[in-house]
């Protein structure tokens, strides 16, 4: 059975558009996406099973390889790899012996000192409705909402997410809870603000990876949504007793059992939802929220582009150079910094080891043994490697500084300002996350109190939707400035609540 648009009610989704966007465009992106996510993990894996690689186990190769090893040249691997065959096929080279392969992840740590400057701290998000009560009880639900999806987790799961891939969608999930209401709903139903708190504990907020995400477009502008298309695998806690193409395109090693997988396919449109599995109808509904629940956030904006820009993807090449010439530099080493030996006229010289206490003799006066090897000094190499480092720092804008690591930097950070110099590039690429991140949660919970308004759990209008999004500073601060500064920020009319709000202080009001 193929796709069945019927109930959708439109005309405007073409079932062999989906089937194409299922078999070819989701594959590619597996591809393109997957190398993202690697690049940032550096996941390791066991050479077991891997001819190409078990063929070039040798004494200066491991047992296992990492993702960044793709992007090695084969005179380095042993291996000759392409797009199809990835990092787990490949050709061996015979004429080519595996050196030493050096992985040094400049991208996770930058990554992830992104996430923590971005989203370290969490996040305060205040309602602007003008009635005080209404405000404080809307903040509490969203707290609440926020709270049983992860809290700062979910920010920081969020972040990583768009940082690798350049995008990030969330799905806003009624839950059953939500949908057994609206089902039993009756005109005589109370409201009541611990009702609402009770049901939407059960809403899901679902990140939606790149690779997962095959949305529909309007064809004459690309910013609306007009169907909402996710497919990918799901595992299943059962076995499988054959392999499948699905499972080796992921990375499984074609064994006659395996866990059970299948593939998923969903579609949500304003008014409908359905779920296939193996393109077979498995679920369908009414969509209660009568508007596609996707929130799509840009990590950094992309004009003309649904996705936005990743901060891995201009890194990958560096990282590649970096970890080209780090593996020369070991193989060099391992070559130059031990001391070797060359022989001539002594007998039976193979077969004697090089030791204290030995000696040799022999009856050939030509005879001699000539030293050769050991370290030496190669000032452009590491001037090589020093400006990679530095080309990835300003194509990342973070540098050692924020991991911690000053060098010869400390005398440079004896003020307040001098550290926001330092960290002038990090500080601005976060300040233009704050406004993509913090734009996309304000319609996260814009679309969470939409949800309690139109099953009636909540009533609410369109101005009780209004959001701050409040991230507090990633740099260390003087707690005696900030008080004064709250102090003047109180004198000039700002209210109690909001200072309190902005130096990290629940309020009850």
């Amino acid at each position: 059975m193929a796709f069945d648009f019927t109930n959708l009610e439109t005309n405007n989704l073409n079932p062999n558009f989906v089937d194409w966007l299922v078999d070819e465009q989701w594959v590619d992106m597996q591809t393109h996406f997957g190398r993202f996510w690697d690049y940032y993990q550096n996941p390791m894996y066991s050479t077991i099973g891997l001819s190409a690689a078990d063929a070039k186990l040798n004494e200066s190769a491991r047992t296992y390889v990492q993702a960044q090893e793709m992007g090695l040249p084969a005179r380095i691997t042993g291996i000759k790899r392409s797009e199809a065959s990835g990092l787990l096929g490949g050709r061996a080279v015979a004429e080519i012996e595996r050196k030493e392969v050096v992985i040094e992840n400049d991208i996770g740590w930058r990554i992830n000192a992104m996430v923590d400057f971005l989203f370290g701290k969490g996040v305060d998000i205040v309602c602007r409705a003008e009635d005080k009560s209404r405000r404080a009880e809307i903040d509490k639900i969203l707290k609440q909402v926020f709270n049983s999806n992860g809290g700062v987790r979910f920010f920081q799961d969020m972040a990583v997410l768009g940082a690798v891939y350049g995008f990030v969608d969330c799905i806003v999930r009624p839950g059953q809870k939500i949908a057994d209401f609206v089902q039993n709903f009756s005109s005589s139903s109370s409201f009541s603000l611990q009702k609402a708190l009770e049901l939407i504990s059960d809403c899901g907020l679902e990140l939606i990876e790149a690779q997962r995400a095959l949305p529909v477009l309007e064809e004459r502008d690309f910013r609306k949504i007009s169907f909402y298309v996710q497919h990918f695998i799901e595992q299943k806690n059962e076995t499988a007793n054959e392999g499948n193409f699905l499972r080796r395109l992921l990375g499984g090693k074609g064994s006659s059992t395996a866990r059970h997988s299948i593939a998923v396919t969903e579609i949500i449109s304003p008014s409908w939802w359905q779920r296939y599995e193996e393109k077979q109808l498995a679920e369908e509904g009414p969509n209660i929220m009568g508007i596609i629940p996707v929130v799509h956030i840009q990590n950094i904006a992309q004009p003309l582009y649904y996705e936005g820009i990743s901060d891995v993807e201009p890194l990958i090449p560096l990282q590649d150079e970096l970890n080209t010439r780090l593996s020369d530099r070991a193989s060099r080493i391992t070559f130059q910094a031990f001391k070797m030996y060359l022989a001539k006229g002594i007998e039976g010289i193979e077969n004697r080891a090089v030791s204290p206490g030995r000696m040799w003799c022999t009856d050939n006066p030509d005879a001699s043994i000539e030293q050769f090897g050991g370290d030496s000094t190669t000032p452009s190499e590491d001037a090589h490697i020093s400006e990679i480092r530095e080309a990835l720092d300003k194509a990342s804008g973070v540098t050692p500084v924020v991991a911690g690591v000053l060098k010869d930097k400390v005398g440079n950070l004896t003020s307040a300002v001098a550290l926001k110099m330092t960290l002038m590039g990090m500080l601005a690429k976060t300040e233009r996350k704050n406004y993509a991140y913090g734009q996309g949660i304000k319609e996260i919970a814009a679309m969470v109190m939409h949800l309690l308004d139109v099953t009636n759990i909540y009533p609410n209008s369109k101005d009780k939707r209004v959001f701050d999004v409040i991230f507090p500073s990633p740099l260390p601060e003087n707690t005696l400035e900030k008080l004064n500064e709250a102090k003047l920020k109180q004198e000039l009319g700002v209210s109690k609540e909001q200072v309190l709000r902005e130096l990290g202080y629940e309020t009850n009001s």
